[in-house]
């Protein structure tokens, strides 16, 4: 029979024998990150980008995860306020003084640095205003900065813009839409080939994150800079996986394997996502808005009309037949408002009292026979000339919302005897056809800059033909009152008078059909904290989002 003594032993061995499992499996299982600078968000859209060359791509996609890489000179601050420069906060400039009314000058920070060791210098500020006003590059982002006559430099860390007259939004367009570019590794590339630019694929920026890793069709992910001149972010990776539409995304955040997504969009996502217990729910303002896009252009002959949308009343017509309060309810519910021109609610100059057409199907009706258009063989559909009223109307299979738009539509035109055929293809295919004019309508979704004097010019003047106005809509009238509207020192409610006048402008025109502006709500995992949404850039608060020490999983404390 053994001793007492012998029995101690045996647990002291035993004991030892623990001790030693439990720091061999330490040395085989690493603990991981731990503390305040850990966290992974994983956040799951419907949307991938084209390119992250920031100056050459329009996708929001695109910018949500640029806008992480590279740094502007300013942003807009909390507020949301674009006018002046008293709200802005400083990114990569440390400060700034006006010279004289048009002439605005930036001091760069001197610790800020490209993510190869070399150092932000006033020649990229200036290289990166020429790329983008460049027809070559032919930027989206080109017609916002056309009130900006020169950029040039004065030292290494100065940098100054000339502006061609004086106007509210000056500080604004000299920084919101420039995303300073690095010189040293741009500047031999061809600018027409920068559309495919390798740097594109793996790009080295300045800003609070790294690129790491882009799996084409699957994710892209992000490091935080842990040297980063203003300070590490608290979340230490970003993934955004790609999904085929929205729902896809949110039942992938229900199940645990996301943990955020931007815009839950339909009222079935809302009520699916925020009756999870571990998800939080955050609306906020909506910057984008929905619409069919009519191409007044010949395919293939810009030159000549479209043999049906180069018709004024033809399109008034189409617009006049479209009950897009009943679309609406049916697509949102109480998520998204019938816009009364060409813009988010986000805008500071929404206002239901704009006039449009009216949804007026009888009128609508009168309107087409008038015009010629009438069911002369009784098959439902009217015609004119032996052709029938039929167009095919452009939807990318990515966008659940458009492609139910897209059927409603059909069955509504069906009532008013004109026949639609839906195109369903990749986005990217949708891209390229929008771009360059091979459709007869399209459904567009125009997520906007916070004011309408960059985005409203980027899609509804001739500014952006080849780009973002994919109709190739063109009223000398419009140009003129947006131009008033955008350079206005007077009041804010002149500026509002001329958008008023622009709006109503077009609306008469009818150069598409406005069927949307949202309302959103995104959702996040519970253990993301400090989550605040800026409504024009939903990420822009990132890097003060955090996962405290308490909450993280598995997935926030994996290793690179």
């Amino acid at each position: 029979m053994p001793t007492p003594r012998t029995r101690l032993s045996d647990r002291r061995i035993a004991t030892l024998a623990l001790a030693a499992l439990a720091w061999l499996t330490a040395c085989e299982r690493p603990v991981g990150c731990t503390g305040d600078y850990c966290g992974t968000l994983v956040i799951a859209t419907a949307g991938e980008p084209d390119i992250l060359l920031p100056v050459v791509s329009e996708f929001s996609v695109t910018r949500d995860v640029a806008d992480r890489l590279f740094l502007k000179l300013a942003d807009v601050g909390p507020s949301g306020n674009t006018s002046g420069d008293e709200d802005f906060q400083p990114q990569l400039a440390e400060r700034w003084e006006w010279d004289a009314p048009t002439t605005l000058v930036f001091h760069l920070d001197p610790r800020a640095r490209w993510q190869d060791g070399q150092p932000v210098t006033a020649a990229d500020v200036a290289f990166t205003y020429d790329a983008y006003t460049d027809t070559l590059v032919n930027s989206p982002f080109r017609p916002s900065l056309r009130q900006i006559a020169a950029v040039t430099t004065r030292d290494s860390l100065t940098v100054v813009f000339r502006f061609r007259q004086r106007y509210p939004e000056m500080f604004y367009d000299a920084v919101y839409h420039l995303r300073i570019l690095p010189a040293h590794l741009l500047r031999e590339l061809p600018r027409t080939q920068w559309h495919s630019a390798p740097f594109g694929r793996a790009p080295v920026g300045d800003g609070p994150y790294r690129f790491v890793a882009w799996k084409a069709g699957e994710s892209i992910e992000i490091a935080a800079d842990s040297t980063f001149f203003r300070g590490r972010p608290h979340i230490r990776r970003v993934i955004w996986r790609f999904t085929p539409d929205q729902t896809v995304a949110v039942t992938q955040l229900i199940a645990g394997d996301a943990d955020a997504v931007e815009v839950l969009v339909s009222p079935d996502n809302v009520q699916r996502a925020c009756a999870e217990p571990q998800l939080a729910c955050y609306p906020y303002k909506g910057a984008a808005y929905g619409y069919v896009a009519f191409n007044l252009a010949a395919q293939g002959d810009t030159s000549k009309p479209h043999p049906l949308f180069g018709d004024r009343d033809l399109r008034r017509a189409l617009v006049m037949a479209t009950d897009r309060e009943r679309l609406l309810h049916n697509v949102f519910g109480d998520l998204a408002k019938v816009p009364p021109g060409p813009m988010p609610q986000l805008w500071w100059i929404w206002d239901p009292e704009i006039r449009g057409l009216p949804d007026d199907s009888g009128q609508a009706a009168r309107l087409l026979t008038r015009s010629g258009w009438i069911d002369s063989d009784g098959d439902g559909i009217r015609d004119k000339d032996g052709h029938p009223l039929s167009f095919r109307l452009l939807v990318p299979t990515t966008s659940a919302v458009r492609r139910t738009y897209a059927r409603l539509l059909q069955e509504q035109f069906r009532t008013a005897g004109v026949d639609v055929q839906i195109d369903e293809v990749d986005f990217s295919v949708f891209t390229e056809r929008a771009r360059t004019g091979r459709f007869d309508a399209l459904i567009a979704v125009w997520n906007s800059d916070p004011t309408p004097s960059s985005g409203f010019t980027q899609t509804w003047t001739r500014g952006g033909f080849g780009r973002s106005n994919y109709g190739r809509y063109d009223n000398p009238d419009v140009d003129r009152l947006v131009d008033q509207a955008v350079v206005s020192a007077g009041s804010r409610d002149q500026a509002r008078r001329a958008w008023r006048a622009a709006i109503e402008t077009l609306n008469r025109d009818a150069p598409g059909i406005m069927l949307f502006a949202t309302s959103n709500v995104a959702a996040f995992h519970k253990r993301f904290a400090d989550v605040t949404i800026r409504p024009d850039s939903w990420l822009a608060q990132l890097a003060t989002w955090r996962v405290p020490a308490d909450r993280l999983t598995d997935r926030d404390r994996v290793e690179h």
